[in-house]
C-alpha cells in the first residue's frame, strides 16, 4: 500500500523540460596532439559528464556531433561551426555547451556577435571548465563587460583603418569615391581612359580661351557635356548630369589630372598617370587664383546684403546669391538666382533684382505689417501655413536618412569584422561607408533639429504687435550687421517671383517669439 502511494506521487510530479543541448568542440593544428586533454574527444567526454549533472534540469546531450579538427579559432569559417549555427537558427538547440570559451571563438568581436545571436534564438551558452553560462547573472554581467572590449576593439579597428587611409593618401594612392573624368579604376588605382582624357583637356582649354567659369558652363552644357558617370562596387550608378560652377571649379582644380594626390593641403606624387599637361594645369590655377581674387567669391558679405540667405527665386525655389557687377570704381549690387547665377539664364528665366531696391522693399513692407492688423493676421496665416507645408517633407526625409543611416552603420560594421578577420580590399569601401555615415549623422541633426523648432513656431498676434511696434524706432540706430541679425531672427524667407513682379514675405515663428521676448524684458 505504502508503494502504491510513492509510485502515485511519482507519477504525479511533473518532469523537467527537455533541453536540447549541442556540444561543440574545436582544436587546431598549432596546439599539437600530444596535448591528449585538448582532443576533440576528451573535450566532448568533459561536456558530457557535465551535461549528465544537470540531467535534473531536463538537459540532453545531441546525438549529432559538431567537431571541428585542424581548425582556428581567429574566425568563424569552420564546417562544423556552420552547421551548429545553422541548426541554432533553426530552432533545434536549446543550450550550446563547449569545454572552453575559446573552442568556440578566439576573436571577441566574433564571440559578442554569436552571444547577441544566441539572445535572440533564446539559446543557452555554457562553458563547462570555466563555469560561465548566459542563464544567471554572473554570465549575464560578463556577457556585457565582453561586449564592451568588443566595442573597443572595433573602435581601434576603425581607428586604425583611418590611419592606414590617410598613409595610403601621404603615398599617393587612390583610396576610394567615384574617380575624375578622365579615369576609370581597376586593382585600386587610376587608370586613364582616352576619350574621356581628351575631353578633360578640351574643358581646360575652353575656360582658359573664355577667361570664365560661368561662361565655360554654358557651353559645356550648350555642347551636351556631362559631368563623370560611375557605376561603383556596390552596383549604383552615379550618373553624370549638367556642369555648373561649384563642379567645374572642382574639376579644374582637381590635381589628379597631374599625376598628384592632394591630403592636407599638399600634393603628393601619384601611383596614376597624369592627363592634362603640367603647363596647362597651372596656367588654370593661376586663371582661377586671379579671378577669385577680383570676383564675387571674395567678397563674402562685406556689402553688408541684408537678404543674404533669406531672398529665394519665386520661379524655380533655388536661393538667390548676392552678387554685383562693376565698371570703374562704380558698383551695381543685386540679388540673383543661383540656378541662374551657375547654370545661366537657360536653366531658369530666374530672378535678378537690385539688392538695394529688394532691401528697401522688405524694410517698408514690415513696417507696413506692423500698421495693418489685416496684414498681421495675414502674417500669422503664412507662417503656420509655411510650417504646416513643410512638416511632412521633413518628417519624410528623417525617416529616409535614419534608415539609410542604420543601413550604413550596419554595413560599417560588418566591414570592421571583417577588416580584424584578416580580409583584405575593404579600405577604399569602409572610407567611403565612414564619408557617408558622417554626412547623414548631420542631415538627421538639421532634420530634428528643424522638426523641434516647427514645434516651437506658435506665435499670437500680440507678439508680432509687439516686435513691429519697436521695429521702426530701433531700425535706423542699429548698425549693419546688427539689422542682419534682426532680419534673421524676423524673416523665415523672402521670395522674389520676377515674371509675376511679386514679393512674398514669410515671418519666422521662433524669431518672433524670441524677440518679442526681449521687447517685454525691455519694458518691464
Amino acid at each position: 500500500m505504502n508503494r502504491s502511494r510513492i509510485k502515485s506521487r511519482a507519477q504525479a510530479e511533473p518532469a523537467a523540460p527537455s533541453l536540447r543541448v549541442a556540444i561543440y568542440t574545436r582544436k587546431s593544428t598549432e596546439e599539437g596532439l600530444q596535448q591528449e586533454f585538448n582532443t576533440l574527444d576528451a573535450q566532448r567526454s568533459a561536456v558530457e559528464a557535465y551535461i549528465a549533472s544537470q540531467r535534473e534540469n531536463g538537459w540532453v546531450a545531441l546525438p549529432e556531433r559538431y567537431d571541428d579538427g585542424g581548425y582556428t579559432g581567429a574566425n568563424t569559417d569552420r564546417p562544423a561551426f556552420q552547421r551548429l549555427m545553422a541548426d541554432v537558427d533553426a530552432g533545434k538547440v536549446d543550450v550550446v555547451a563547449v569545454y572552453k570559451i575559446d573552442r568556440l571563438s578566439r576573436s571577441l568581436l566574433d564571440f559578442s556577435k554569436l552571444m547577441e545571436k544566441f539572445r535572440e534564438r533564446d539559446v543557452t551558452f555554457v562553458s563547462v571548465t570555466q563555469q560561465f553560462q548566459t542563464s544567471n547573472a554572473v554570465g549575464r554581467m560578463t556577457l556585457n563587460l565582453l561586449a564592451t572590449f568588443a566595442e573597443f576593439e572595433r573602435e581601434q579597428i576603425s581607428e586604425r583603418t583611418r590611419d592606414k587611409m590617410q598613409a595610403a593618401r601621404r603615398r599617393g594612392m587612390y583610396t576610394g569615391g567615384i574617380p575624375p573624368l578622365g579615369y576609370t579604376v581597376i586593382d585600386r588605382k587610376l587608370v586613364p581612359i582616352p576619350d574621356e582624357a581628351l575631353r578633360v583637356n578640351a574643358i581646360f582649354e575652353l575656360y582658359l580661351s573664355m577667361g570664365s567659369v560661368m561662361r565655360t558652363v554654358e557651353e559645356l552644357n550648350a555642347r551636351g557635356w556631362r559631368t563623370k558617370s560611375w557605376t561603383g562596387r556596390n552596383g549604383r550608378t552615379s550618373h553624370g548630369g549638367p556642369f555648373d560652377k561649384t563642379n567645374l571649379t572642382a574639376l579644374l582644380r582637381h590635381a589628379a589630372f597631374i599625376g598628384k594626390v592632394e591630403f592636407e593641403k599638399k600634393l603628393h606624387n601619384g601611383q596614376h598617370e597624369g592627363i592634362v599637361p603640367v603647363d596647362l594645369w597651372e596656367a588654370v590655377q593661376n586663371k582661377l587664383g586671379s579671378n577669385r581674387r577680383n570676383g564675387a567669391a571674395a567678397m563674402r558679405n562685406k556689402f553688408g546684403a541684408l537678404l543674404r540667405g533669406l531672398a529665394f527665386c519665386g520661379v524655380c525655389g533655388a536661393p538667390m546669391v548676392h552678387t554685383y557687377s562693376s565698371r570703374g570704381v562704380k558698383r551695381w549690387r543685386y540679388y540673383e538666382c543661383r540656378t541662374m547665377h551657375d547654370q545661366g539664364a537657360s536653366a531658369c528665366p530666374g530672378s535678378r533684382i537690385s539688392a538695394g531696391k529688394l532691401d528697401d522693399f522688405v524694410i517698408e513692407r514690415i513696417r507696413d505689417v506692423g500698421r495693418d492688423e489685416t496684414l498681421i493676421a495675414a502674417a500669422i496665416d503664412a507662417a503656420k501655413k509655411s510650417v504646416d507645408e513643410r512638416r511632412p517633407g521633413v518628417e519624410r526625409d528623417l525617416r529616409d536618412a535614419e534608415r539609410e543611416f542604420k543601413r550604413l552603420d550596419a554595413e560599417r560594421k560588418n566591414l570592421i569584422d571583417a577588416i580584424a578577420r584578416g580580409v583584405v580590399g575593404l579600405v577604399a569601401r569602409m572610407e567611403e561607408t565612414n564619408q557617408a555615415l558622417e554626412v547623414l549623422g548631420r542631415r538627421v541633426r538639421e532634420l530634428k533639429s528643424e522638426l523641434v523648432a516647427m514645434d516651437l513656431r506658435t506665435f499670437e498676434a500680440a507678439d508680432l504687435r509687439a516686435v513691429l511696434a519697436e521695429f521702426d524706432p530701433l531700425w535706423e540706430q542699429l548698425v549693419t550687421h546688427e539689422k542682419i541679425r534682426v532680419l534673421t531672427l524676423l524673416i523665415e524667407r523672402v521670395v522674389f517671383d520676377v515674371k509675376a513682379e511679386e514679393v512674398e514675405l514669410v515671418f519666422r515663428a521662433t524669431g518672433i517669439k524670441s524677440l518679442a521676448g526681449q521687447a517685454a524684458r525691455r519694458s518691464a
